[in-house]
């Protein structure tokens, strides 16, 4: 038996799957987390049976590829699951209404039951049991109320009764059934409310968003180096180094096992940062330096995430992102980028047409560096300054904002309207929100680790077999001649298409000036992404698109990195 999961974008699908299945899913308070089915199983009474997320819906007559989905999945569900926002019942029941009309055995969830509660909303589920012709059960994803009775009263679903009365449609209907079912307390805006409409008002709105981001990356900032200075650096040194030390001992201080794992000893010392060994580096920047950045951008994404403000950052955003080929919803996309491009280019499904998420996908590998990568560049632009900074920052902006504005201008295709539910400011639920970062660090430390192993092993490779420097020949008039930096950088590159991050890290030993420095992270940022992220983009855009996204690549990184080190070198700003 396949039962389905099926509502408006934004009900809380995701937390009952997670609860029925016991399947690990994100669930946050904005609309499209879901951007393709999810599968998991449970039991159910002697049998087990599959349990399928289906992406979010507002209609059965499709506007977007989530509906479309949801459309072709109804036809092989058994069972259904419809889950609603208790709060917004009206809203809810014009897809609950068309999915009556399917003849699917139906029973309806009416979530978040706690904040309808809160809200003075009194719902007689029984009268609405009785008029629908199918079981109602009120439930509570995030903390469990009422699941167990919701998979109990599964084996009672049946198709539903109701019948359009003739001469009223679909709408005139539902407000007849929420008449008779649901009572709201007439009331004025309370805090949260008003507070959710000062954030999406023309002055105040971006002055909010301005300090929200300001406060979020100095959150992300302070507290991860904090974490990477007095945490994770003193457990390397007090628990690793000895190991390492000891290994290096037995390896003679020398020779090719030794330079593999260990790597070159910096004033015949272990340099975690420097040496680019196996066990050593490539350790260290996963885990100590990276990972403490990571976990702070990914904590405070969750917050913005459940407390229910991307929705309103992308109402604030949508008409400078239509200037871009893009609306207000492809700001989700780019926040995820910021931890990490693969997932943002996952989420560029959530866009209605070729054109944006094409537009999307190329700005993400292009002008948005993940958090693993500005955790190095931070790093590496120490001796550049706060100024340094900002040119490579104020660079990328730019650059986002003029690529997307040109993109927009050379591609066909329309670009849509937005439309997205704005949920309520919602209190976190921190057993959710935890379990999320959770997912998230395990995600990331499954998918860097292995490639910053291999990015660190192919480097002392190539230069043990002397490719590098025939590669640096090869290069020399493109890296030195245009970019201005020493011929060695091409490693860098080389490595870059694995992990950007390791790629920033073998900049630091090469004693680069304040221009290179600043060249060199924005080059190593807007040129290929790492292989990760190009697996995706081939799966989410095909070859053709990729390709496309390819040779913009090739000529922004030719066009920005040499004009910026013209600039630079020209001006004598450093």
């Amino acid at each position: 038996m396949r039962v389905l999961l099926m509502g408006n974008p934004n009900v809380g699908k995701s937390a009952v799957f997670s609860r029925l299945t016991g399947t690990h899913v994100l669930a946050s308070n904005y609309p499209g987390t879901t951007v393709e089915y999810v599968r998991g199983s449970m039991k159910l009474a002697d049998q087990t049976v599959e349990v399928v997320d289906v992406p979010g819906a507002y209609s059965m007559e499709p506007s977007n590829r989530a509906e479309e989905v949801a459309v072709r999945m109804l036809a092989g569900g058994d069972v259904i699951i419809n889950v609603i926002d208790a709060a917004n019942l009206e809203r809810n029941l014009y897809l609950s209404l068309q999915l009556l009309q399917s003849g699917k055995p139906i029973i309806l969830a009416l979530n978040m039951w706690d904040e309808a509660l809160e809200q003075g909303i009194a719902t007689d589920t029984a009268a609405l049991e009785k008029l629908l012709g199918v079981p109602v059960v009120t439930t509570c994803a995030l903390t469990g109320d009422g699941l167990p009775l919701l998979k109990n009263r599964i084996a009672e679903a049946r198709p539903g009764h109701l019948a359009i009365p003739p001469g009223q449609d679909l709408w005139q209907t539902i407000s007849t059934v929420v008449g008779k079912t649901q009572k709201k307390p007439e009331k004025g805006p309370d805090f949260r409310q008003r507070l959710a409409d000062l954030t999406i008002q023309p002055i105040a709105g971006p002055v909010i968003a301005l300090l929200v981001l300001l406060l979020s990356f100095a959150f992300v900032a302070l507290l991860g180096d904090w974490l990477h200075e007095e945490v994770m650096a003193e457990l390397f040194e007090w628990l690793w180094m000895p190991v390492a030390v000891h290994i290096s001992g037995a390896l003679g201080q020398s020779g090719f096992m030794h330079d593999l794992l260990i790597g070159g000893l910096v004033d015949g010392t272990i340099d975690f940062e420097q040496s680019f060994g196996l066990i050593t580096t490539g350790l260290y920047i996963p885990l100590a330096l990276v990972m403490p950045f990571i976990f702070c951008f990914y904590l405070a994404l969750s917050l913005l995430e459940d407390i229910g403000y991307l929705p309103r950052l992308g109402v604030l955003v949508d008409t400078m992102m239509h200037r871009m080929g893009l609306h207000g919803l492809s700001i989700v996309p780019m926040m995820l980028g910021i931890g990490c491009n693969v997932p943002g280019a996952m989420a560029g499904r959530v866009l209605e047409t070729r054109k944006q998420r094409l537009i999307t996908a190329t700005l993400l590998a292009i002008a948005v560096p993940c958090m693993a990568q500005q955790a190095m560049v931070v790093g590496l632009l120490g001796r550049a300054g706060i100024a340094g900074l900002a040119i490579v920052y104020g660079t990328l902006f730019i650059l986002w904002v003029l690529l997307g504005m040109i993109l927009n201008f050379f591609f066909r295709g329309d670009t849509p309207e937005m439309l997205i539910e704005i949920p309520p400011y919602r209190r976190p639920y921190w057993k959710s929100l935890s379990k999320k970062v959770y997912m998230r660090m395990s995600g990331f430390t499954r998918s860097a680790l292995p490639y910053v192993l291999l990015g660190v092993f192919l480097v002392n490779m190539l230069y043990s077999l002397g490719i590098i420097a025939i590669m640096s020949r090869i290069f020399e008039p493109v890296i030195s001649g245009l970019f201005g930096l020493p011929g060695e950088a091409v490693g860098a590159l080389v490595i870059g298409f694995l992990r950007k991050d390791v790629a920033v890290g073998m900049l630091a030993p090469l004693g680069l000036d304040p221009v290179q420095l600043i060249v060199a992270s924005v080059v190593l940022v807007i040129y290929f992404p790492c292989a990760a992220t190009f697996v995706v983009m081939f799966k989410e855009l095909g070859l053709r698109d990729m390709f496309t996204a390819l040779m913009i690549m090739i000529v922004v990184v030719v066009v920005v990195g040499g004009g910026l080190n013209v600039l630079l070198r020209t001006t004598g700003l450093f």
